[in-house]
């Protein structure tokens, strides 16, 4: 990993050209490491668009930029701003590059879908699902692929459950979402998958108009017919709601299991002390650097200061909640992995007006996934050297290609 200074003008920060490795299991981007202690408010410069931006790193100043008004999401569209993907990932519109109170008002609608009561609703549904997905694994008998078997199938069925896409469509969404999501498939594959996706959920959305379902579809063809949404933003919110819920759980939740399988100490404290697991899984969460690089940035509507460095008018930013949770300031011992850990207030789902919005969902399937698959299966282990394990190239969301294990 190397890090280029494209500037040395005496009074201006360096510039570091990200090249974004493919790193594999849990190792943390050493560039990122090292701006977090060295050069937390920094100049970067990624792989794709133009120009440079700049990457804040610590923990408070993560939450500072997430949550103030001057950083616009929305001023990000149309601009060939330094990025990672080839393409952007939200559709013109979609509720990614809203700021309030347009975002408020679309974030008003999902909230519907993601309420309590239809989240109980859908964890009797995930449970039903996981107990059909692990019939197979015993059925399959070692050694049998976990992404193949279930980390892939699992969330896809919980998103498109959510949605109301039918099972028979399932397959479609996994190929779109793929092709959105890796860097890799190149800007015409990834925005030729996009536009597939959302003319399917603009049919789908135009015909859940007026049945009084329950389903994301349906909520957003009422709101839609209520003048709440135009037809854009709700197609937006349906493709970013289901390439987020299918891929970054699916890749979420094997890397949890990696986790605990690479680390026999936590995972036998887990076993010993089941209740332990809610607070297991917010240290997955923390710990785990689930996706490379950066996300989607923001754009300085004036002159700001961060971490007493001067960002001007205008000029692209992008936040680290990877970093954000081995801050040391914040976090002890950062570096381990400690399902003992009590407070944990890591920002693994963002923070300020851009929290994913299915954070609720993700947990409840992390739990049900992991409780699940070491009840049935409590001599669970790699098939495999771990350093043999194949992780996906390209990717947006890290995470292996193949989760070989036996019992």
């Amino acid at each position: 990993m190397t890090t280029t200074p494209l500037t040395d003008l005496k009074d201006e920060p360096r510039i570091h050209f990200w090249a974004v490795p493919d790193l594999t299991g849990l190792d943390f981007d050493p560039l990122l490491a090292r701006l977090l202690h060295e050069d937390p408010v920094t100049r970067v410069r990624l792989p794709n668009g133009e120009g440079h931006a700049w990457l804040v790193t610590r923990y408070e100043d993560v939450k500072f930029v997430s949550a103030d008004p001057r950083f616009s999401r929305q001023a990000v569209y149309g601009r060939s701003i330094t990025r990672v993907a080839p393409h952007f990932i939200p559709m013109e519109g979609a509720v990614g590059f809203a700021d309030p109170p347009d975002h408020t008002r679309m974030r008003r609608v999902v909230g519907r879908a993601f309420s309590a009561r239809a989240l109980e609703t859908l964890r009797g549904h995930a449970q039903s699902v996981m107990d059909r997905l692990l019939d197979r694994v015993e059925e399959h008998g070692p050694p049998a692929d976990l992404m193949a078997l279930v980390n892939r199938p699992f969330p896809l069925a919980m998103v498109s459950e959510l949605m109301g896409v039918p099972e028979g469509d399932q397959p479609l969404m996994g190929r779109w979402t793929d092709g959105i999501l890796t860097a890799g498939a190149g800007r015409e594959a990834g925005e030729r998958a996009k536009a597939d996706m959302a003319r399917y959920f603009t049919e789908l959305i135009g015909r859940s108009h007026g049945t009084g379902q329950e389903f994301l579809a349906a909520v957003l063809a009422d709101a839609v017919d209520e003048g709440t949404l135009d037809e854009q933003e709700a197609v937006g919110l349906a493709v970013l709601i289901q390439i987020g819920g299918a891929h970054a759980v699916r890749n979420n939740s094997a890397n949890m299991i990696y986790a605990l399988l690479t680390h026999p100490a936590q995972l036998a404290r887990l076993r010993a002390e089941p209740a332990l697991l809610p607070q297991a899984i917010e240290e997955l969460l923390r710990y785990i650097p689930h996706r490379n690089a950066v996300g989607l940035s923001r754009i300085a509507l004036e002159d700001v200061e961060v971490g007493g460095v001067r960002i001007p008018k205008d000029e692209a930013v992008y936040v680290s909640y990877l970093t954000a949770n081995r801050d040391p300031a914040v976090f002890a011992d950062p570096e381990e992995f400690d399902i003992g850990r009590a407070d944990n207030p890591h920002v693994s789902f963002g923070y300020g007006p851009h929290y994913c919005p299915g954070s609720m969902l993700a947990r409840i399937e992390s739990t049900i996934l992991l409780e699940s698959l070491w009840t049935r299966f409590p001599d669970l282990r790699l098939a495999v050297p771990e350093e043999d394990i194949r992780w996906q190239r390209g990717a947006l969301i890290r995470g292996p290609e193949t989760l070989p294990v036996v019992w």
